[in-house]
């Protein structure tokens, strides 16, 4: 190899070297402003949220009403910017959670609402229904884990609020939002089965390992009898014989 060829390759090299670090350093500043921008978001939220139930003056007649505006509001101002309601609904449903949580309230009832509105709300904004579910679900379970609430029950009602929402669009969201959410609620293995109605052929394949053999036991008392009344020791104890 010539010097020339030598230094062409390692022209080459530190070429492709300085693009990986440049992409890196994009996608670095990239994730960064992603995750300032869910930072921003779950504060405003929250804090809105949290001082307008106080305005009010009472937590549990307006907390619904609330949760709604304030979704509302976030759907809006999605469409309006054209980032999309994916990339909100996680810190989006985490701030409404958290704010009512700060004023003592219902977080089971806020839930229900948060995800129900914001389901309904990606299929307005032509958004994939699913993939908002989720993230949705993801912010409220955080929540939850965050204010010390019963995060299986939250996440029970949750998810069963985003399937009674998907019911409200059609057959095809309803099935894409199980599949989702049976296969990411982080955190809570069991929600799924809780919530979403569980194979017929698994619940009785559990049923009939379960139950003792019944065939079995009762074989068996029958031939132990039929031993006793063959037993001639037995024969010779009745009356007549």
């Amino acid at each position: 190899m010539t010097d020339k060829e030598s230094a062409s390759g390692k022209d080459v090299k530190e070429k492709l070297g300085a693009a990986g670090t440049t992409v890196k350093d994009g996608v670095i500043g990239t994730l960064k402003g992603i995750y300032q921008i869910e930072t921003a978001i779950l504060d405003v939220v929250r804090n809105t949220v949290g001082e307008t139930l106080k305005a009010t003056g009472s937590v549990a007649g307006e907390a619904i009403a609330v949760t709604k505006d304030v979704l509302k509001g976030a759907i809006t101002a999605t469409e309006e910017v054209g980032t999309g309601l994916l990339l909100s609904a996680k810190s989006l449903a985490k701030g409404i959670v958290m704010g009512v949580s700060d004023v003592g309230g219902d977080i089971l009832s806020v839930a229900r609402e948060t995800i129900k509105g914001t389901v309904k709300g990606a299929s307005e904004v032509g958004a994939d229904v699913a993939s908002v579910a989720k993230r949705a679900v993801d912010g409220i379970i955080e929540a939850a884990k965050e204010t010390g609430a019963n995060v299986e029950e939250v996440a029970r009602v949750t998810v069963g609020g985003a399937i009674d929402a998907a019911g409200s669009i059609g057959a095809s969201a309803v099935t894409s939002v199980k599949e989702v959410l049976i296969g990411t609620v982080e955190g809570v293995k069991q929600v799924a089965g809780t919530a979403l109605p569980r194979p017929r052929a698994a619940v009785d394949g559990e049923i009939s390992k379960s139950d003792p053999p019944k065939s079995d036991m009762t074989e068996t008392s029958k031939d132990m009898e039929k031993d006793k009344s063959q037993d001639p020791k037995k024969r010779a104890a009745k009356p007549g014989h």
